[in-house]
């Protein structure tokens, strides 16, 4: 009865976690090459899909007037961003527009990352003396990345072209290998406070950098992909055993303003689409 009653008192919360989940389930058969057959040029899937986030998006953006209208702007604000995450999964038949859009998300992860970074660039003042240089050593090319990266991002969004998307790859994916690498240097550091410390501002960058990579891939083709996957020489499941889900999931729902259980499953959604990719 609760169920019931919870999506009879807030069904427009509950119709927005039905779309989100249509979306989510044609992006994994979409995935495993399940099409159930062809509508015009596309298929079957990818139009229930591309429906579904459309009427998130008119859901989310569904205007409401007076005393009723101001009670329920936070609620059109989370529905809003859980209309932008839908886009963000990393489904195959995002065109046009959407890539606009991806392409100002990116953007606007920037701000975040240099922000992380910062963070990095004073957290060797919070490990012991022996374990400073290490780590400083580990991280010491994130700023000149971060800021090429920044570069690129914002080159793309101004000229979305193939040349200038090339190089947003190629830096996303230098970045996500330093990362990587900066994070499996920190976990050989025997001091545990030191440790903690290291490994939490590393994935901390890190986070953003998934994000990104995650937006990068679902703009990008199958063969570019491939090419980018295959540069990563550290794979995510070098890695993994170092990672703390839930500390990358508040990073992601602070950046959407959404709850926290629904930026978990982004995160592992995305993650388990870069493995799946060969990162």
């Amino acid at each position: 009865m609760n169920l019931i009653s919870n999506i009879w008192n807030h069904p427009k919360t509950s119709a927005a976690g039905l779309l989100i989940a249509i979306v989510s389930i044609a992006g994994v058969l979409s995935q495993q090459g399940v099409s159930l057959g062809n509508v015009g040029t596309g298929t079957v899937v990818s139009l229930i899909s591309a429906l579904a986030t459309g009427l998130l998006g008119l859901l989310a953006k569904d205007p409401e007037t007076g005393t009723e209208g101001t009670r329920s702007q936070g609620t059109n604000a989370k529905l809003g961003a859980w209309a932008m995450i839908a886009l963000l999964l990393p489904l195959p038949w995002i065109q046009g527009c959407a890539e606009k859009s991806i392409a100002q998300d990116i953007v606007n992860w920037t701000p975040s990352l240099q922000s992380a970074v910062t963070t990095v660039d004073s957290t060797a003042a919070l490990l012991a003396p022996a374990d400073a240089p290490i780590f400083a050593a580990a991280t010491a090319g994130f700023d000149a990345a971060s800021n090429l990266l920044d570069a690129e991002a914002k080159a793309y969004l101004a000229d979305p072209t193939a040349g200038t998307l090339l190089q947003l790859q190629t830096m996303i994916v230098t970045l996500q290998q330093q990362v990587d690498a900066a994070l499996l240097q920190a976990a050989r550091i025997v001091n545990p406070a030191s440790q903690q410390h290291a490994l939490a501002a590393i994935q901390a960058v890190g986070t953003v950098v998934s994000a990104i990579l995650s937006l990068v891939q679902s703009i990008s083709s199958k063969a570019a992909v491939a090419r980018m996957a295959s540069e990563s020489g550290i794979k995510l499941a070098a890695v993994e055993p170092y990672l703390n889900l839930s500390r990358s999931a508040q990073v992601v729902a602070v950046h959407y303003g959404e709850p926290v259980e629904l930026a978990r499953a982004q995160v592992a959604r995305a993650e388990q689409t870069e493995i799946n990719a060969g990162f």
